[in-house]
């Protein structure tokens, strides 16, 4: 009875480290907390692109990696670009901006 306890107990335990290293991260891999933190950045940065005036939001793609922000798509000016590149460097948790857009 005691090894039956021990077999369970020792493979509950490889178990849990299995799964706790399937979510830690790598270079070109999010951790599951790093996804969601990513999620909510990219958020904020539509939001903060969509309250802009000036930009058309519906033409600035937003992707985030590891607090990364990469701004792409066709906007009408430079003037544009300079103003997405710093509406995106303001949002909190913002780590640094890849500036992937064009002038149409």
């Amino acid at each position: 009875m005691k090894q039956l306890i021990r077999f369970f107990s020792a493979f509950f335990m490889v178990l849990t480290l299995l799964t706790a290293v399937g979510c830690a991260s790598s270079k070109t891999q999010e951790g599951t907390g790093e996804y969601v933190d990513d999620s909510v950045i990219t958020s904020k940065v539509k939001a903060a692109i969509l309250n802009e005036p000036t930009l058309s939001s519906a033409e600035i793609n937003v992707e985030t990696f590891k607090g990364v922000v990469q701004l792409s798509g066709f906007v009408n000016s430079n003037a544009d670009i300079t103003k997405a590149v710093s509406i995106a460097r303001s949002v909190g948790g913002v780590k640094s901006v890849k500036n992937d857009m064009r002038r149409k």
